[in-house]
């Protein structure tokens, strides 16, 4: 009998439930305290796990209540929502799937796993996979975007990022796959509300990136708060049961999101508290969040003989092994036990700045305004986001401190210490006071170049944050109106630096501005990163991982739709086409300018015949024929000509990058196993169909920009 085992052996009921309960805690000046109870329930064993407490000393504190007074001296685990950085914040997530890079991807998740295991964390709720393709939907900020294949390489990269290659490191944080599953497609955009989808666009969208982070090792798993389907996620035997535990061997820890599984009564398929702890349980939730119906209704439950002691083991079992897997048992104190060397926190700093810079998107960049060259005289930073520190930490900004925040305006003048910076917020983010406007613009009057930043403020986007109007604030809209007026009148360019948490709409602006460079929100040095790219002193290299739509209409807008039997056709009027603005968006999935010029040549296809076998082997040159050094983004689509289902008009098979100085030329390779290459047939189980597909490579998904081969699979 091992360790968990000869624990179970020995708990009662109580106890066991304590293991499956996880509970808010925080710090006061009289001590530790926990949300609607007392510290009195660790010491009895009635709480096993919490959440929201941070710091080497408090987490201590906590342990030691666990460890020392309670009768079996079963540590607690402890998490954190560390979703883009502890207390170093690196961009949102939305933000940083704009490098499409998975090392980089991977990097920050250890830094911040790192950061959180010296402030004592085990857990972290991280990271979100759910693909997103309604900007409405507030937490479009916290994942990767709207393509499938890039979510499978974030999911892969987080989850070794924060786990490691040893989960029971004291730098090592058990990570948390959320939101299973389909969370983002919600009805209208609109936060916590049903989400209906087909079968087919469930298990090739929305499940690849969970199964891709179970195959990784993930520890645990968060179900989503919505339905699917009018099945709610807490209670989705099919999907977190079958799919999960008994088709892909998933082991680890289900844990419910916050008071999810008493929302089963708001959902209206459980009568009460014991009914819903049921629900839960029999889908193998392991771990009740906030809403103590497992520790409170799990006891009725049994006793009407909705449950079995035997289910309840089973999952207080995975918690014990979890918190083996940690090392909490072997050294409930490893994490948080030293402080971090001056040179790691420098370190993690200079990678933040580095990630920042690489994560701004240059959506626009007429006659050559960016970099901004030459001595500057005087610059002028106009807009309620160019001295606002704290807005740049974006959602979910964690354990992460207002003051460890670099503003836009302390940026530049660090970065143009020659130049005389003025400021002027022109408006504010609350209220409809425009009086400041005229003061603002009239700061263009003597300046040589204006740096306009608006858009969303932090709060607007993450969590229940949905917008029906995903623009530019109002008032905002009326400043920047004024500043492109009175500057165009004067000859200035006008470089808009524009934050959010998700694309915006956006179609005058782009026709107003000089340059436009979103900038997400990047964290704690995101002032020193936009001040980098303004500079020139970095190219911008972020790349959309969001179509972005020209009106509101449009949205879901995204590049890998299914063709239609009426394909667009301008010349004829009963073909799919809105009748007042274009298809298309304004900016494309992938979009995004450097400060070099690059041009693809010579696609070569290893094979013009491929089997499942056998991998597909492309090769691409690239060249910068621009003046400045640049990195470039190339992106691998295909596109099965002829198929027994429909499929996608561009489906992402692989990105490269490559760094070239003016004049440089080199070949990209890039390779997809054939197994790749399959897709879900008819009944949904994966098929390697012989046919036509074309092999399309360039620098976004517009396929105009595409350079295109065709091969035969056999």
């Amino acid at each position: 009998m091992n360790r968990a085992e000869k624990l179970l052996s020995q708990m009662t009921l109580a106890e066991k439930l304590g293991q499956l309960t996880m509970t808010a805690a925080g710090y006061a000046v009289t001590g530790p305290v926990i949300a609607g109870d007392s510290t009195e329930a660790i010491k009895s064993g009635a709480i096993g796990n919490l959440l929201n407490l941070v710091g080497p000393g408090p987490v201590r504190e906590m342990q030691q209540l666990a460890i020392e007074h309670s009768r079996l001296k079963i540590p607690l685990l402890i998490g954190l929502d560390i979703i883009h950085g502890h207390r170093t914040l690196f961009p949102i997530p939305l933000g940083e799937a704009a490098l499409f890079d998975p090392q980089t991807w991977e990097a920050t998740a250890r830094e911040a796993a790192r950061e959180g295991a010296a402030d004592g964390l085990a857990l972290t709720f991280s990271p979100m996979l759910d693909v997103s393709r309604d900007i409405r939907w507030g937490r479009t900020a916290e994942g990767s975007g709207e393509d499938t294949w890039v979510a499978v390489q974030m999911a892969r990269a987080k989850v070794k990022g924060y786990e490691g290659t040893d989960l029971s490191a004291p730098e090592s944080l058990a990570a948390c796959a959320k939101h299973y599953c389909a969370y983002a497609p919600v009805l209208a955009g609109r936060e916590y509300a049903q989400v209906d989808i087909s079968e087919r666009t469930l298990m090739e969208v929305h499940v690849p990136p969970f199964d891709a982070a179970v195959a990784a090792g993930v520890a645990t798993i968060m179900p989503a708060f919505t339905d699917l389907d009018g099945v709610p996620m807490t209670a989705n035997k099919k999907l977190l049961r079958h799919h999960l535990r008994d088709q892909l061997g998933f082991q680890g820890v289900i844990v419910s999101d916050y008071n999810a599984i008493a929302e089963l009564l708001h959902h209206r398929i459980a009568a009460d508290l014991p009914q819903a702890a049921a629900l839960a349980l029999n889908a193998s939730v392991d771990i009740d969040m906030m809403s103590d119906a497992y520790r409170n209704g799990l006891p009725v439950a049994l006793e009407r003989g909705l449950v079995t002691m035997a289910q309840i083991d089973e999952s207080v079992l995975r918690v014990l092994r979890l918190k083996e897997r940690l090392g909490l048992f072997d050294d409930p104190y490893r994490r948080g036990s030293r402080q971090e060397a001056p040179a790691v926190l420098t370190h993690r700093r200079e990678l933040c700045r580095s990630v920042g810079a690489r994560s701004i998107v240059m959506l626009k960049n007429d006659r050559e305004t960016l970099p901004l060259r030459g001595r500057l005289r005087r610059l002028c930073v106009i807009g309620p986001l160019g001295d606002a520190a704290v807005e740049m930490g974006g959602c979910w900004g964690a354990a992460g401190r207002p003051e460890d925040r670099i503003s836009v305006l302390a940026g530049l003048r660090a970065a143009l210490s020659g130049t005389d910076i003025v400021h002027a917020d022109g408006v504010a983010f609350a209220g409809g006071d425009a009086t400041g406007i005229a003061a603002a613009v009239d700061l263009c009057n003597d300046a040589d170049a204006v740096v306009l930043c608006i858009g969303e403020k932090a709060d607007m986007s993450g969590e229940a944050a949905s917008r029906a109007f995903p623009e530019v604030p109002p008032l905002q809209r009326a400043l920047a109106e004024a500043v492109f007026e009175r500057a165009h009148a004067r000859g200035l360019r006008v470089v808009v630096v524009l934050f959010s948490g998700r694309p915006l709409v956006i179609p005058w602006l782009a026709d107003a501005a000089d340059a436009i460079l979103a900038a997400w929100f990047l964290g704690n040095e995101a002032g020193n990163a936009i001040a980098d790219v303004v500079s020139g002193k970095i190219s911008p290299s972020g790349r959309t991982p969001m179509s972005w739509p020209r009106a509101i209409g449009q949205i879901p807008v995204f590049y890998g739709e299914r063709p239609t039997g009426r394909p667009y056709n301008p010349k004829d009027h009963f073909t799919s086409r809105y009748m007042d603005v274009s298809n298309e968006p304004l900016y494309p999935f992938g979009h995004g300018l450097t400060y070099g010029h690059f041009v693809l040549s010579n696609l070569v296809v290893a094979s013009d015949e491929l089997a499942e076998k056998d991998t597909l082997d492309v090769r691409v040159d690239v060249s910068n024929e621009g003046a400045a050094a640049a990195e470039e983004t190339v992106f691998l689509f295909i596109h099965d000509k002829v198929a027994t289902v429909t499929r996608p008009v561009l489906e992402l098979k692989g990105v490269g990058k490559v760094t070239l100085r003016p004049g440089e030329t080199r070949t990209v390779r890039l390779s997809v196993p054939g197994t790749e290459l399959r897709f879900l047939g008819l009944d949904l189980t994966p098929v390697f169909e012989p046919g036509q597909i074309e092999v399309l490579v360039g620098p976004c998904a517009d396929r105009t920009q595409l350079l295109l081969r065709t091969i035969q699979l056999v």
